[in-house]
């Protein structure tokens, strides 16, 4: 499946860092009982990469591995054979990688001239970040112009009270967030609620 095709599943990307392995599945499922079933797992915890093959083995979700950041963590996300991956930055040497190993990949890219990199590495479908910091629906709009073909997938900053404003974007295809499952619920294991957030989420028209 490309990243295009990954994008167009639900309109929301849940973004989680997950800290503890015995409730992953249980957050997989209350997100994917919600409607969402695209899932960015951040490598930003030790324990990240069992979290990635937990959900892998035990529900259906589409399982990305977040924060990217280099060839040593890309080798390993080939190794758990991930569905997609996502780095907040662009960096050749890893488009190049990830090509390599036929993993999806959306890279991150803030300006106009990362959008040319990307373009001419022959990507098509990247991630904006950090999305309000850098100019949020407004740059994304400017980028339209020069780069109608590109697809983004904005994160950072994004909320429930302007994600609808990226998704009205006709080069967005769907917007990263930690909105849906907060630490707070997570914590609390409150999968019910979680599940909630996910189904409004699910909802958004775009």
């Amino acid at each position: 499946m490309s990243a295009r095709k990954i994008l167009e599943i639900a309109p929301v990307i849940p973004v989680l860092v997950i800290d503890r392995t015995d409730y992953a599945v249980d957050l997989a499922n209350a997100l994917i009982e919600g409607g969402l079933s695209v899932l960015e797992i951040t490598l930003r915890t030790p324990e990240a990469f069992d979290a990635i093959s937990t959900i892998k083995a035990n529900t259906r979700a589409v399982v990305g591995a977040g924060t990217v950041n280099t060839q040593e963590q890309l080798a390993r996300c080939a190794e758990l054979d991930v569905d997609f991956m996502v780095s907040p930055g662009l960096h050749l040497p890893l488009v190049e990688a990830a090509a390599n190993h036929n993993i999806p990949y959306l890279p991150g890219i803030a300006t106009a001239t990362e959008a040319l990199t990307a373009i001419n590495a022959g990507m098509d479908t990247l991630k904006f970040f950090p999305a309000e910091q850098n100019g949020g629906v407004s740059m994304l709009k400017a980028l339209g112009g020069p780069y109608g073909a590109l697809r983004f997938c904005p994160t950072g900053g994004i909320n429930p009270k302007n994600c609808h404003d990226y998704l009205a974007l006709e080069n967005v295809m769907c917007v990263g967030g930690s909105w849906v499952a907060p630490q707070k619920l997570v914590q609390a294991q409150d999968w019910a609620a979680i599940t909630q957030l996910a189904t409004e989420a699910a909802a958004l028209p775009r």
